[in-house]
């Protein structure tokens, strides 16, 4: 009998609160986030939804951003 693997199917977007929960932020504070722009967000019927990657870059310009206040 074969061994059968199992599919892991991995996230691929994320919720605004979800994003909120990652961040530490509050719903409220991120979803000004997303609807100014600096989140990065599709619709998808009546859902916004966030790519990982977006929520990365979102963190590597709040990152950038500092470093730069602080030289």
């Amino acid at each position: 009998m074969p061994l059968r693997r199992s599919v892991v199917i991995e996230r691929k977007w994320f919720t605004t609160a979800e994003v909120a929960d990652m961040l530490g932020f509050g719903l409220s504070k991120t979803k000004m986030l997303v609807l100014s722009g600096q989140i990065r967000s599709v619709v998808v019927g009546r859902n916004r939804r966030i790519l990982p990657v977006w929520v990365d870059e979102y963190v590597a310009h709040v990152v950038a951003s500092a470093e730069e206040a602080a030289a």
